[in-house]
């Protein structure tokens, strides 16, 4: 008997299904569980109102320098502010040190920044700036005169970054067992995309209320007080849950024993400069192939996203009916993902292993990459049949878009990060904070930024519309690439844990 089907042994064929959790670690799940759910509500309205303070303003051509220009340095940035940190600060002050700045920036964007946004644009600069740039990079000189936009977007994006991957999962990953993370991770994964369900709605209420005021009123302004509003409540409850977790769970031997991650390190703590930051990813194969999936993750995704948000703003050009579709597409992104967690990601990884659950994800993307690609490149060949079921085709290509990324994006949380996240398990303690911090926080944005780099290569000879077909083409080879990195690291995360549960046997007997 595996020790998977040890733990879960004595649970009913429905439950071992979809709740395969113990009645006394409700005390250390749910709070995890809730954390997750305020952090990805956040994550779902700073992503969405990122791309429609961004697109409706500067178009999608600018993501891809806002990304290269903007997110990466960024990202480096505080990779070597936290890594300093990180060797002065407790585990906990850290927590609140990294997370504390977001709240007040966003809080402080929608009640003081963006009320004086027009005296605050450089329109004379941003003009000469368009007239020296190749046509094809207009979308730089865009992100430059819309700035205070683009810094939204910049701390939006790495929201996602420090905040979901570095600080929860980091935290999760510090405090869960292997065991406990076949049965734990997939249901945290639920507080994300039930976070879909609240936040979609949310959006969509706040975005519709132009319809309820006078025509004088600038509607987007009291929207985004609302959106913004939320996010800071939200950011104040990740603190407060996180805060009560460090008193009253990992208090509790049953659920840490703060023994096990003390014991192997009675010498001096390993300080590491942003140099050996990186030597450490590419001289160890395991952490540089799970590099390779974060950067081929944020390569493909990015590839497909900036060509859909094209359409996407042509089909709605105001600032709030772009924001009320977001919020539908929000909304129906968590209800597939939740039914994805439920029936298909705690499942398939605790039944057919890890290397096979990681698969999925590529191969998805791969499929549905190909449609979207396809229909954008032929569909005028099928402007009759188009025609003919009473719609157009911009609005088919925003409709095959987000069914792309819905499907992309419920195998991102149900499959890509959970398993991402066990991956990181069997490592020690070193591997798992600094090399974490590698991946996750620069890895993740040189994927996106891999993105950005290629299309604005491509860009320069031509428009986004007419480079379509080479992105395609570029993003078939990625996953390529994606695939056979899994395959690499599956038979990596099986050695590191065969050899991690040989090391705890001798404690526990």
């Amino acid at each position: 008997m595996s020790q998977a089907q040890a733990t879960t042994q004595g649970f009913g064929k429905w439950r071992s299904f979809l709740w395969p959790v113990y009645g006394y670690e409700l005390k250390k799940l749910l709070p995890m569980f809730f954390m997750f759910f305020c952090i990805s509500f956040n994550y779902t309205i700073l992503r969405d109102t990122k791309d429609t303070l961004v697109v409706t303003a500067a178009g999608a051509e600018a993501i891809p320098f806002l990304k290269s220009f903007g997110v990466v340095p960024a990202a480096i940035l505080f990779m070597v502010i936290y890594a300093k940190l990180s060797n002065v600060l407790s585990k906990e002050n850290l927590f609140y040190v990294t997370l504390v700045p977001f709240v007040l920036f966003f809080g402080l964007f929608a009640f003081v920044f963006y009320p004086a946004r027009e005296s605050l644009m450089p329109t004379a600069s941003a003009e000469v700036l368009r007239s020296y740039l190749p046509a094809g990079w207009s979308g730089l000189a865009a992100a430059y005169h819309n700035w205070m936009y683009s810094i939204f977007y910049i701390a939006a994006e790495l929201w996602g970054s420090v905040v979901l991957s570095l600080l929860f999962w980091g935290f999760a990953n510090q405090i869960t067992k292997v065991v406990e993370a076949k049965r734990f991770y997939s249901l945290f994964g639920l507080g994300a995309n039930l976070a879909l369900l609240v936040s979609g709605p949310a959006i969509v209420f706040v975005s519709d209320i132009r319809k309820h005021l006078p025509a004088d009123v600038d509607a987007w302004q009291i929207s985004l007080n609302y959106l913004m509003g939320m996010v800071v409540v939200a950011g104040i409850l990740v603190m407060a849950t996180y805060w009560w977790i460090q008193r009253n769970v990992l208090t509790d031997t049953r659920f840490y024993d703060p023994n096990q991650e003390k014991a192997p390190s009675k010498k001096k703590k390993t300080k590491m400069s942003l140099g050996d930051s990186f030597k450490f990813i590419f001289t160890s194969k395991y952490i540089l192939c799970l590099a390779i999936l974060v950067i081929t993750y944020g390569i493909s995704i990015n590839l497909v996203e900036v060509t859909w948000k094209s359409q996407l703003k042509l089909q709605y050009p105001n600032y709030n009916d772009y924001s009320t579709f977001m919020g539908y597409f929000s909304a129906v992104t968590g209800f597939v993902t939740v039914l994805m967690m439920l029936f298909v990601g705690g499942n398939v990884i605790r039944r057919k292993g890890w290397g096979f659950a990681a698969g999925i994800t590529p191969i998805v993307l791969l499929i549905t990459g190909i449609g979207f690609f396809g229909f954008v490149i032929f569909r005028d060949n099928l402007s009759g049949f188009i025609a003919s079921i009473g719609t157009t085709p911009l609005f088919l290509a925003v409709l095959f878009g987000a069914i792309q990324n819905i499907m992309s994006k419920s195998a991102k949380y149900s499959l890509f990060d959970p398993t991402k996240e066990m991956a990181y398990i069997p490592l020690d303690e070193e591997s798992k904070v600094k090399g974490k911090a590698a991946v996750d926080v620069v890895g993740a944005r040189l994927g996106k930024s891999g993105g950005s780099i290629i299309q604005m290569g491509l860009l320069t000879l031509g428009s986004l519309a007419s480079i379509t077909p080479y992105i395609g083409g570029i993003l078939i080879l990625v996953i390529i690439a994606w695939i056979f990195a899994v395959r690499s690291l599956s038979r990596q995360f099986h050695q590191a844990s065969a050899e991690a549960a040989e090391k705890t046997i001798p404690a526990v007997s």
